[in-house]
C-alpha cells in the first residue's frame, strides 16, 4: 500500500465508525473516541480482506468494505468488553 493509500484508508475509517455504529444498534461500553478507532481498524481490515478476496496487493478499502471490517470490529468489541452483569 501507499502512504495516499493509508492516509485514505484512515480518513475512510473515521466516518466509517459513525456508520457502523449507527448501523448495529445498541450500547456500546466505548465512547466516541473508540468509535473513532474502531473505524479506521475497520478499514485496515476491510483493506486486509479485499487484499485477500480480491488477490490485489494494492486493494485499499472503500466504504462498503470498511463499514464491513468496522462492524465486525464494533461486534467483537461488545462481546469482549460489553456489560459483565
Amino acid at each position: 500500500m501507499t502512504i495516499s493509500g493509508i492516509l485514505v484508508t484512515c480518513l475512510i475509517g473515521l466516518f466509517v465508525g459513525a456508520i457502523a455504529k449507527l448501523l448495529m444498534p445498541g450500547r456500546d461500553p466505548g465512547g466516541c473516541f473508540v468509535t473513532i478507532i474502531l473505524g479506521i481498524a475497520g478499514a485496515w481490515l476491510g483493506s486486509f480482506l479485499g487484499q485477500f478476496i480480491f488477490q490485489n496487493p494494492g486493494y485499499a478499502a472503500g466504504v462498503p468494505m470498511s463499514i464491513v471490517g468496522a462492524m465486525v470490529l464494533l461486534l467483537l468489541y461488545r462481546l469482549i468488553f460489553g456489560r459483565k452483569s
